[in-house]
């Protein structure tokens, strides 16, 4: 499932909905209290007789004990909001069960029966779109984590692994297309203008992978030929209208069923392979086996309608998915707590498949930004917790960054170590020992020691640790000796206050200073609190590039002279090193202004350092566009802020503008160039185009700080002139700040062009909700009550409100008013969505850093909220920790 490029309970339904009464605090569940599931449950049945207010299921359970297991004479089949309309046991009625919570409790005396039971459902009223619901007049399913049980009575838990069996029958004209896992395998005609499918998906399966689709679809269809000689269909299933934009979701599959056999050796096990864009989705996609279930943001793309960013997407989400069927359908998780062994894992295919796919150092730049402006901020907050929980109350908060990013980058640790061949040769261990099985982290930990040759014993402490290590780098010069002291700490996360210092493999190299070049990168293992390397052969002190290509996901503390810092932006051969010399530049200049100030002479040599890497940025011939572009990118303030002991997002502000502004005034010819050089490119997607589209906009960006008025002209014909969506968007991003006609006029033109498209409309309320207007506020609240916004779809949500969480400008308004704001839509949205509602506290919970008048702001709206009565318990949860 893909969250990070976004998940659900009251809804109005009398058999799913959660009434008035404050939900009771969830349990604990503790990973050391797992127990095998009592009963087997090899095959499943399911019939639905489908229609849009009322689905009746029949649900077939063949259940035998578990010798594995202790003892147990009753089943838990687990419910959420449902009552049976009956249940047989060995096809006799019975009515000796019970209820717990909303469980159903059912005495079993044998050793094996056939257990069936009716239930009825309202998919219509099920707006926390999860297990079955309406979408637009179809109907879809959404089951991870805990999703099947709202569909009927089951063991939902991921260890309980089936054989599933599907048949579907409604209204013709209504549910044309009826879709499941696995391969079709009859359908007919029925009475009344009805007609039916029955699936069969011949590989064992827990809950939160089964699927189902009906509804008016259109296919996109072709085949893919595997490297045994599987013929394979494929489609990817639209509404008619979009059909025209699914060519590039259909080009993405076959490219990741090729690369994952060809770089992992996994080949595809169905004879059908499906995908279905879904307009109501919480998330950004689900590995349904054989039946992907896709947000529409990450299947519909065109020139007109996607930028070159949403290819990127849709091209990873697509692989993300695709990927799964191995590691995390043929090879599952036993229980929750191992949710990072299908994640991270699989995060960390998509990843070196987009390497190949898109160019390995632009990705690797990208990755480790989305990893530091995310992933940190929760490592270092209350919401901190390890890739690999002890604990939790309600899973759906366990869906994080530290699970998918950070589980991606504890992989590549271990890739790292052992070496692209010894890596396949422990992932393909791993696939070996445990295809067929529900497994855990430590299983995936000893196949990669096993079978590439590791030793990761005090490697395992990145599973049970949470936070961001700390790496100093001290290096010292005598003689033709350079020492490099490496020391680690720790610190303190929630439930975990002493730390142990973790393995860190960290490649690194060393200049020489003269002839810009080194001797060859070398990776260094610090596997202590601290460690001295010394280096021979330096008659002059070099020049340190450090955690080359982000070797281990930590931050690195050194105290360098400001010009290595510009050496390694102009000079450095690890494009990673490069955009980090820059970015720690930059970042040493901002931090100090924001925080204690700067006299005159320090901010002018501070800027003038800048000046002078950009400016070689900007003019190095031997950058491709694709690149120059991650080294312009200047970091963002909520970056920013996460670099210093207590923030204030007003000075950050300023600051970061007002060095734009400078650079602008000094850089404006050069960017100006930039800008002219790059729009006589044609459009394509090819790399030099999509790079001539990314720096022509960030150009426009900095000299909107230095020159509004004459830039607001530029951008104004960069939309007119634009003949795709990111030169369009781009344009508007830079006019959306501006308060002029122009401004208007376009913000207008886009609307009217695109109102009828829900994806671009997105884009709209977006680009005003993170714009640099000083009415960015008043902006959202006259945007609320636009007729096109709702609060029943989640992109639609995310897209006005994520986006302003996410402006730090706006959001951090020295009122508070940006504080009541989010708080205020979580509380309207919690009876709705409540997963999605419980995502937008943690822009919240991040007080603790924030200067004492924001921080009682801030704390003050989530004690508003912890307040209200039935608060959902993934909100609460969320809320609570927050709070401390």
């Amino acid at each position: 499932m893909d969250i990070a490029r976004t998940p659900s309970t009251p809804d109005g339904n009398p058999q799913l909905a959660d009434a008035a009464p404050e939900p009771k605090e969830p349990p604990l569940i503790r990973r050391e209290d797992y127990r095998p599931f009592p009963w087997l449950v090899p095959e499943i049945a399911l019939d639905f007789d489908l229609g849009l207010e009322a689905t009746k299921v029949t649900a077939t359970l063949t259940v035998a004990r578990n010798a594995r297991a202790d003892t147990s004479q009753v089943i838990r089949l687990n419910g959420d909001g449902l009552q049976p309309l009956s249940v047989a046991v060995d096809g006799e009625l019975v009515n000796d069960w019970t209820m717990d919570g909303g469980d159903l409790m059912l005495p079993l005396p044998g050793e094996a029966h056939e257990v069936a039971i009716v239930t009825e459902i309202d998919p219509s009223a099920n707006s926390q779109l999860m297990g079955l619901y309406a979408s637009n007049g179809m109907l879809c399913t959404q089951c991870e984590a805990e999703g099947f049980r709202r569909i009927t009575f089951f063991p939902d838990r991921p260890d309980v692994l089936s054989i599933y069996r599907v048949r579907m029958e409604g209204p013709k004209a209504q549910f044309p297309i009826l879709l499941s896992n696995g391969n079709k395998i009859a359908e007919g005609e029925g009475e009344g203008g009805r007609h039916w499918a029955e699936w069969h998906d011949p590989w064992p399966k827990p809950s939160y992978l089964f699927a189902l689709v009906a509804g008016d679809l259109v296919a996109r269809s072709d085949s893919f030929t595997t490297m045994s000689g599987r013929e394979v269909a494929l489609n990817v299933w639209v509404r008619a209208e979009d059909l025209p934009r699914t060519g590039h979701a259909m080009e993405s599959l076959k490219k990741s069923m090729k690369w994952d056999e060809e770089v992992f050796g996994r080949e595809y096990d169905l004879d059908l392979f499906n995908i279905v864009a879904v307009g109501d989705f919480n998330m950004g996609a689900m590995e349904n086996k054989g039946l992907n279930v896709f947000n529409t943001k990450y299947v519909l793309a065109d020139p007109e309608t996607a930028t070159d960013g949403d290819f990127d997407a849709i091209e990873g989400v697509i692989a993300h998915e695709y990927f799964h069927n191995w590691s995390g359908n043929r090879v599952t998780c036993r229980d929750w707590f191992q949710l990072s062994l299908k994640e991270g894992f699989t995060v960390l295919r998509d990843q070196l498949f987009s390497q190949d796919m898109q160019g390995e150092a632009v990705k690797r730049i990208e990755d480790v930004r989305v990893l530091r402006s995310v992933q940190f901020p929760e490592d270092s907050g209350p919401l901190a917790h390890p890739i690999r929980p002890d604990s939790f109350r309600e899973i759906s908060n366990f869906y994080t960054a530290t699970i998918y990013n950070k589980g991606a980058e504890v992989i590549r640790m271990m890739r790292t170590m052992a070496g692209p061949a010894a890596f396949r040769q422990g992932t393909d261990l791993y696939f070996e020992r445990h295809d067929g099985e529900a497994a855990t982290c430590e299983d995936f930990v000893r196949a990669m020691e096993d079978g590439a040759g590791l030793d990761l014993t005090k490697f395992r402490l990145w599973y049970s640790q949470a936070g961001t290590p700390k790496v100093s780098a001290d290096l010292s010069h005598e003689g033709e000796v350079a020492t490099l002291t490496l020391r680690q700490q720790v610190p303190p996360t929630p439930g975990q206050p002493a730390k142990h210092p973790m393995p860190v493999p960290l490649k690194l190299a060393l200049f020489d200073r003269e002839t810009g070049t080194h001797r060859g990168e070398q990776l260094v293992m610090l596997d202590g609190a601290e460690k001295t390397i010394a280096f021979e052969g330096f008659a002059q002190p070099p020049v340190l590039s450090i955690n080359r290509s982000f070797s281990a996901p930590v931050s690195i503390e050194r105290h360098v002279p400001r010009e290595d810092l510009v050496f390694l932006a102009a000079r450095d051969d690890d494009a990673f090193a490069r955009s980090e010399a820059m970015q720690e530049l930059v970042v040493g200049h901002l931090v100090a202004a924001a925080g204690e100030g700067l006299d005159e002479n320090e901010r002018s040599e501070g800027r003038a350092a800048i000046r002078e890497a950009l400016t070689a940025i900007l003019v190095d011939p031997g950058l491709d566009d694709l690149m120059r572009g991650e080294l312009m990118v200047l970091p963002g303030e909520t970056y920013l802020a996460e670099q210093m002991l207590i923030a204030d997002p007003g000075r950050i502000h300023a600051e970061r503008e007002s060095l734009k502004a400078w650079l602008a005034g000094e850089l404006g010819r050069e960017l100006r160039d930039i800008h002219a050089r790059a729009s006589s490119v044609p459009y394509s997607l090819d790399r030099a185009a999509r790079g001539a589209r990314k720096v022509k906009t960030l150009a426009l960006s900095l000299l909107a700080a230095g020159d509004p008025e004459r830039t607001a002209d530029l951008a104004a014909g960069q939309y007119d002139a634009a003949d795709n969506m990111t030169d369009r968007q781009g344009a508007l991003m830079v006019l959306a700040g501006f308060p002029s006609a122009a401004r208007t006029d376009r913000l207008i033109d886009f609307y009217r062009r695109y109102r009828e498209n829900p994806l671009v409309i997105d884009k709209w309320f977006s680009l005003q909700a993170m714009s640099l207007h000083p009415d960015a506020i008043e902006h959202v609240k006259a945007l609320r009550q636009h007729e096109d916004f709702t609060l029943r779809n989640p992109n639609r949500v995310r897209a006005l409100y994520m986006a302003f969480a996410g402006n730090p400008h706006a959001f951090h308004a020295a009122s508070g008013e940006g504080y009541r704001m989010i708080a205020d839509m979580i509380l309207e949205l919690d009876p709705i969505n409540s997963q999605t509602a419980a995502r937008f506290v943690s822009p919240l919970g991040r007080w603790r850093r924030m200067e004492p008048g924001r921080a009682a702001l801030m704390r003050g709206e989530l004690e508003r909220i912890a307040a209200a009565t039935g608060l959902s318990r993934d909100t609460r949860e969320q809320v609570t920790r927050s709070l401390g």
